[in-house]
């Protein structure tokens, strides 16, 4: 079923969530995206590590992406939820690291997919060098 129609309204939404390491925030986030009817939510600031995808007792698909390296630490990551219907028009996810996620969903018009990329910019007191390479690195993602 596709993600996005011509007859339909979707709604997407983004949080900075400051950490999904406290028990339960992510059944209080599924909780929120519920409540405002959206069928997608990038999340920021997860501080989770690692790379993968969980599926929630509640129906949400939560796909993360946070520092890969074995002992890192928990700061940084992103993730994308998604609801029932947004998970059946999944086409897949790809992970680029502690800050950036894309996932591509199936629309209604066969050959066209929708893409959807959240991310996590460094601030201005971050140096020029770690912003040049994030800004690169979401040019040749986009």
């Amino acid at each position: 079923m596709p993600l996005l129609t011509t007859r339909a309204t979707i709604y997407l939404g983004t949080w900075n969530v400051r950490t999904m390491w406290d028990t339960g925030r992510a059944f209080q986030i599924a909780a929120e995206m519920r409540r405002y009817n959206l069928e997608v939510l990038g999340i920021s600031e997860t501080h989770w590590t690692q790379v993968g995808q969980q599926r929630l007792t509640s129906g949400e698909l939560l796909l993360y992406s946070g520092q890969e390296e074995e002992n890192a630490p928990h700061t940084q990551g992103v993730a994308l939820m998604l609801s029932k219907q947004a998970q059946n028009a999944l086409i897949g996810w790809e992970s680029h690291g502690p800050r950036i996620i894309k996932a591509s969903f199936k629309t209604k018009k066969q050959g066209i997919s929708m893409n959807i990329i959240q991310c996590y910019a460094p601030t201005n007191d971050y140096n020029e060098d770690a912003k040049e390479q994030f800004y690169n690195r979401l040019q040749s993602i986009v």
